[in-house]
């Protein structure tokens, strides 16, 4: 069995090895070729890309494009469907995980199963016109594009199974579809807790970057607690998504709310660095390509020099990536020497 930085890290914290011990052992095994492995988190090899989108297909087959059929058939059939996908689904996912020791694989059919849970509510609802004064929402299809009231029951039961789910299947995945879920809810039940107009962009704008700064916050919590399996990975990815999203989608800015969005995103980089999360500096250097590419459109207006400016600015953030990649490991000792005592103690063993 090998072990990761994280396993001494924490053997450190337990007080099993002391400090220059820990230091000792990560010297001798960073100098053996059979070095310790990085930090447990999902792959992206093409094995598991396949595992991820298949996944991913019949999830948006069940929940995209198959529900008009299935919903000409009455509530109940389409409960009834819903559920024998779901007991299906669940069942090749445990023996896969159980059985076969396949956890990847095995959790994303486990995955699936959890997704049917909104389609298996919506066919009850449908059957008993269980529908709020918001009326009927339509086809379950387009539940992934308009915010309605009458959606609420889905999505918490949604996010009730994806938890249940958890509890006896450790797979990361699952947090991702709690999350994706509960920002869901989080769009609908305000709007009807307050009273405001569903479908308002600039009400649900807002309500992104206040969930996803909630996700974010979670995502450190769990980072710091996290002994085995990558679970903060997802909710740094959807909290990175919904708040950096909803910044994004401001128009019509200011100059200085612009250069504010540019100061965000380059903190979005030293935070990458900090959390050892490369999802902030992938969105942080989209969102300052899109600044720099904001204000080369106004300094180079109807100019044949506008698209070799973003060119300029294409090759510059491609040799920022390189010179990083070249100079991350001094980087961060760099960064991690002028680091406050307090900091230290926020920032993540595996960072």
């Amino acid at each position: 069995m090998q072990y990761s930085t994280d396993d001494l890290h924490a053997a450190k914290e337990a007080g099993i090895i002391t400090p220059p011990q820990l230091d000792s052992l990560l010297a001798f095994l960073g100098g053996r070729s059979t070095a310790i492995p990085a930090a447990t988190g999902p792959k992206f090899d093409v094995v598991h890309m396949l595992w991820y989108t298949g996944a991913l297909i019949v999830i948006g087959a069940m929940g995209l494009f198959s529900t008009l059929a299935f919903s000409a058939m009455g509530g109940w059939a389409l409960t009834a469907t819903a559920l024998i996908y779901a007991a299906l689904f669940m069942w090749a996912g445990h023996y896969l995980w159980t059985v076969k020791n396949l956890l990847t694989p095995g959790g994303l059919l486990i995955a699936v199963a959890v997704s049917m849970v909104p389609l298996a509510v919506y066919g009850v609802q449908d059957a008993l016109g269980m529908w709020s004064k918001f009326g009927k929402p339509g086809a379950v299809r387009e539940f992934y594009i308009w915010v309605k009231g009458s959606w609420v029951p889905m999505e918490i039961a949604a996010a009730i199974a994806a938890a249940i789910a958890l509890r006896f299947y450790r797979f990361p995945f699952l947090v991702f579809i709690a999350a994706f879920a509960l920002w869901f809810l989080s769009m609908d039940i305000v709007p009807w807790i307050t009273g405001a107009k569903f479908g308002n962009w600039e009400t649900s704008r807002k309500i992104s970057i206040a969930f996803g700064l909630a996700i974010l916050a979670i995502a450190v919590a769990v980072n710091a607690r996290q002994k085995s399996g990558d679970f903060a990975f997802w909710l740094y990815l959807f909290g990175v998504m919904t708040f950096w999203g909803g910044i994004t989608a401001t128009s019509n800015g200011t100059a200085l709310t612009k250069a504010l969005y540019c100061a965000m995103n380059v903190g979005f980089l030293f935070l990458a660095v900090f959390l050892g999360r490369r999802v902030f500096a992938v969105f942080g250097t989209i969102g300052i390509a899109i600044y720099l590419g904001d204000l080369a459109q106004k300094v180079f207006k109807d100019s044949l020099l506008f698209p070799f400016a973003l060119s300029l600015i294409g090759v510059g953030i491609i040799a920022l990536g390189l010179y990083y990649h070249r100079h991350q490991s001094a980087i961060g000792a760099w960064f991690d020497q002028r680091l406050p005592a307090a900091l230290k103690r926020l920032r993540p063993a595996n960072a």
